[in-house]
């Protein structure tokens, strides 16, 4: 290797560390309000919250109260949002067909949203879990989650979703094929401008128990998730189904969970080039909130740490729970 730089003490480099404005002029990169999504839960009634036990600061909120969760993200420099629902353990069924249902709460909160906030982008989630009387994020048959059956459900859900007015679906399902289906799908039906965030390379965490208890999938969970989505230890396959999702006709694509995989963001950065995202799931918040709370860790000092971590990685932006909150200290300066 080429040495570049003069040797000690002709180089120092903490010359540039030595005070705030130096510190600043040298810095790499930045946090801004425009790298974060603010994954909002959705609950049946008006005027409703609902806390989450193992996400403390976290709420599900009724149609009403998303709209004003949305108009208080616009209003604080969040770009978007994206909607995940609490269905009720009545509307789920083995064939999921409330997930396509034109009144189901994701569709109603995403009319709703565009009514009030019309400029704030409406992301979703793509995935069967939430109406799935199973748990699965595919059709269950014979305790096999189904790929092409659940691909054709998958695609009338992300119409529906397209109808509604959404900007960008955000499939998690990791069936292999759902995303050269649902492209294909929104053309036909002319929501060419609808963007996809493909959850492309998706692993099989443990990282995840707190979402599930948020949408209500936890109890209702049959088995595991590990045949479709990705082994933890493989990298490789991860960037596998970043190509496939991209040749398929994903415009973005994500990474998750988010900091044990900092380095599948920087190889999906560095091999493909395209707006590359990352999920900071439910079980990282936990930490830190938990960690945070019993006075062992600085919390805002390591929310914004780990924020600036994605971006360091490659992220062209983050779903964050913690993105209200970021973005009022990004705002403070």
């Amino acid at each position: 290797m080429t040495r570049r730089f003069a040797d000690y003490p002709a180089t120092r480099t903490r010359r540039t560390r030595r005070t705030p404005a130096l510190r600043a002029l040298t810095r790499e990169e930045r946090l801004s309000c425009d790298d974060l999504i603010w994954p909002v839960f959705v609950c049946d009634g008006t005027g409703v919250t609902q806390e989450v036990a193992s996400m403390p600061g976290v709420i599900r909120r009724s149609v009403d109260l998303t709209v004003e969760a949305a108009a208080e993200a616009w209003d604080a420099g969040i770009p978007a949002i994206c909607l995940f629902p609490y269905t009720d353990p009545a509307l789920k069924t083995d064939l999921c067909e409330e997930a396509w249902n034109p009144e189901n709460l994701s569709n109603r909160a995403i009319r709703a949203i565009k009514a009030e906030v019309p400029d704030i982008a409406i992301m979703t989630d793509v995935a069967l879990d939430p109406y799935n009387a199973q748990g699965h994020d595919g059709i269950v048959r014979g305790g096999v989650i189904v790929n092409d059956e659940s691909v054709e459900a998958l695609v009338r859900m992300a119409l529906a979703q397209a109808e509604a007015g959404a900007d960008i679906l955000g499939p998690s399902d990791m069936m292999d094929g759902r995303i050269g289906a649902m492209r294909a799908a929104l053309e036909e039906a002319g929501h060419v401008d609808v963007s996809i965030m493909s959850y492309a390379a998706k692993y099989a965490s443990a990282f995840y128990g707190p979402f599930r208890d948020a949408v209500g999938a936890s109890g209702a969970l049959k088995g595991d998730k590990k045949t479709y989505q990705l082994d933890p230890a493989n990298a490789r396959e991860g960037l596998l189904g970043v190509e496939m999702d991209l040749a398929e006709g994903a415009d973005m694509v994500m990474v998750k969970p988010g900091m044990p995989y900092l380095d599948m963001v920087t190889r999906v950065k560095e091999a493909f080039a395209v707006p590359t995202y990352a999920y900071q799931v439910s079980g990282e918040y936990a930490m830190i909130r938990a960690a945070a709370g019993n006075g062992w860790i600085d919390g805002e000092r390591v929310m914004m740490e780990s924020l600036m971590a994605f971006r360091r990685a490659g992220c062209d932006g983050v779903l964050t729970y913690f993105a209200p909150e970021a973005a009022r200290l990004i705002r403070a300066g």
